[in-house]
């Protein structure tokens, strides 16, 4: 751990943090500021689709980036005043995009000193505080601690604790204050809480170093600290959805305890969150201490849109109150870019596109991942067979190398395609998009069954005489794409005639059916390996490979080495679709 790097910032320090602004009382004494705000930006800068080299699109027409925020932000602060409104940020900040992972991996800020292309955007357009994602950890502490020093905004997160001391491992919180012409300032406060998911998503960056605690809890500890230093309003920006759900059981704190934190944390104006990526303009929730009227809103994904918060202050006995609140949220997609973003960006922007153009090996034919929900495709076995591959090379000469070696993968981008020529990182990138990296674990044929049965909950049940519509047919009770696991190496049916639990049936190794205590070794990601999705078995398998390479570089590696994809060496028909038994396709 950066013990330096990651310094425990004092109360007093936290009182005086930013550069006071100037507002401007009514003659009633009342005053509106603005808050506004952004969450899970995942690199997303410019309004470029790196992915498909051009500029970024989608079927409802929405733009993204920090350059389209900035138009936005610059319009709310000439019509409101700039001395008057707060610009913050929810997390997920510096991983999604080729531009992000190129400033990570390839040309590392941590070790070249060169700036973050999001330290570069945020600090221009003038963020007043930020706080900490999931996604923030994972590329390691050191390049997170750079990042967070290049920032001229605090980066926040109370809940990020030491392990060993329970200490915060970043700022809690940060207070800016208002000058108000003829009158006392406003003092807003921030308390940023990240999401306690990390100690499973990433855990083998922060595991013995930090620990991630209850929002709540962690809330209603600095509440009133920042209360007591004297805020008349406070603000919590979280990384953490609204439903009070989590993706992930076991004995970790709520993964989306957004409405929670309103509404069990008495001294809480409004809730700016992010992380599950949705559109909330305005969300009213009642506190149950003080029966307040708590505020919520959530600006969705990638600078699609800015939440824009209006609070109303009136002076009551020598003190600011809030006396009315509302948010909406702006889509970028009205504005043009910000070309002072344009040009601040563009080196960095010009080095990623270069890079991801960059040809690493000749497709023999056009490959897509369009049916890959619902067919086994080439697409898809060919990260199966670089997994495989990757794994059984790194088993030989170990106790484990007899073992059949399996692979587990799912549809991560159902838009993915590699064109029949020249392959290019972007295409595999495309195909990839998360920074994961490959883990091998050990299981028995039983626990494979079981872990089959838990990702077949992915379709809905099929009548026996009812119409295949495939939009109705997948991502049952809204399991994503990605959460729907297909295993190479075996052969299997997946009967979606039968109820949850009773869908896999043929399973077999080689020809022969699999038994309940024959051994597999089975490469898998990080992320399902360590608890996410929930599946089966998996975080308490033995590991037997876990070499910290990334599976999207692996794919990029293995097909530069051969130069050539050709899907009659590695495209296998594993598993198939059936309605009582026999096949749906």
């Amino acid at each position: 751990m950066h013990s330096k790097k990651l310094a425990v910032v004092g109360v007093a320090t936290l009182a005086a943090l930013a550069a006071p602004a100037v507002a401007h009382a009514s003659p009633d004494t009342s005053v509106t500021v603005t808050v506004m705000g952004t969450s899970d930006l995942h690199g997303n800068t410019l309004n470029w689709d790196y992915f498909k080299n051009t500029k970024f699109t989608d079927s409802k027409g929405n733009d993204v980036g920090l350059a389209k925020v900035s138009t936005l932000v610059n319009k709310i602060r000439a019509e409101r005043g700039a001395d008057r409104t707060l610009l913050f940020d929810s997390g997920d900040t510096i991983q999604g995009t080729p531009l992000a992972y190129y400033y990570a991996k390839m040309e590392p800020v941590d070790e070249t000193g060169g700036l973050h292309p999001m330290a570069r955007a945020m600090n221009a357009i003038g963020y007043d505080a930020v706080t900490l994602g999931n996604h923030e950890f994972n590329y390691g502490l050191p390049l997170l601690a750079t990042w967070v020093r290049q920032m001229k905004a605090p980066v926040l997160g109370a809940n990020a604790v030491h392990a060993r001391t329970g200490l915060p491992a970043y700022r809690p919180f940060t207070i800016k204050t208002m000058k108000i012409k003829g009158e006392k300032p406003v003092r807003v406060g921030v308390l940023g809480l990240t999401n306690p998911g990390v100690a499973i998503w990433d855990k083998a960056n922060v595991e013995g170093r930090l620990r991630f605690t209850d929002l709540v809890k962690s809330a209603r500890k600095w509440v009133p600290v920042i209360r007591g230093l004297g805020a008349d309003v406070v603000v919590v920006t979280a990384h953490a959805g609204d439903s009070g759900m989590s993706s992930y059981g076991g004995d970790l704190p709520v993964e989306n305890a957004s409405a929670m934190v309103a509404e069990e944390v008495p001294g809480v104006d409004a809730v700016l969150f992010g992380h599950a990526h949705n559109e909330v303009a305005q969300k009213f929730v009642t506190n149950k201490a003080t029966g307040r009227q708590v505020l919520l809103t959530e600006p969705a994904k990638w600078g699609q849109r800015l939440s824009v918060i209006d609070f109303q202050l009136t002076k009551k006995r020598g003190k600011w109150a809030v006396t009315g609140k509302s948010s909406t949220t702006l889509n970028t997609n009205t504005v043009d870019e910000d070309p002072k973003i344009v040009a601040l960006m563009k080196e960095q922007h010009d080095t990623t596109v270069k890079y991801v153009n960059t040809v690493v090996a000749q497709s023999k034919e056009q490959l897509s991942a369009a049916e890959s929900p619902y067919k086994d495709t080439p697409i898809l076995d060919y990260i199966q067979k670089v997994q495989t591959e990757t794994v059984r090379k790194a088993l030989e000469g170990t106790a484990d190398a007899s073992l059949p070696v399996l692979s587990i993968s799912a549809p991560f981008s159902r838009s993915a395609t590699f064109p029949a020529g020249p392959v290019s990182v972007r295409d595999m990138a495309g195909l990839y998009i998360y920074d994961n990296t490959l883990m091998a674990v050990k299981l028995t044929g039983a626990q494979l069954k079981d872990y089959l049965e838990y990702s077949a909950r992915y379709y809905n049940q099929l009548a026996p005489d009812a119409p295949v519509d495939l939009a109705a047919l997948t991502n049952a009770n809204g399991t994503p794409d990605y959460n729907y696991d297909q295993l190479s190496g075996v052969t299997y049916d997946v009967d979606v005639a039968k109820p949850v639990g009773l869908r896999i049936a043929g399973l077999s190794y080689q020809g022969q059916p699999v038994a309940a205590d024959q051994q597999f070794v089975v490469a898998i990601n990080n992320y399902r390996q360590s608890g996410g999705g929930g599946f089966p078995h998996v975080t308490t398998a033995p590991v037997v490979y876990n070499a910290q390479v990334e599976i999207r570089q692996a794919l990029i590696d293995y097909a530069t080495a051969t130069g050539v994809i050709d899907p009659a060496g590695f495209a296998e028909a594993g598993w198939k679709l059936t309605r009582d038994g026999k096949p749906l396709f």
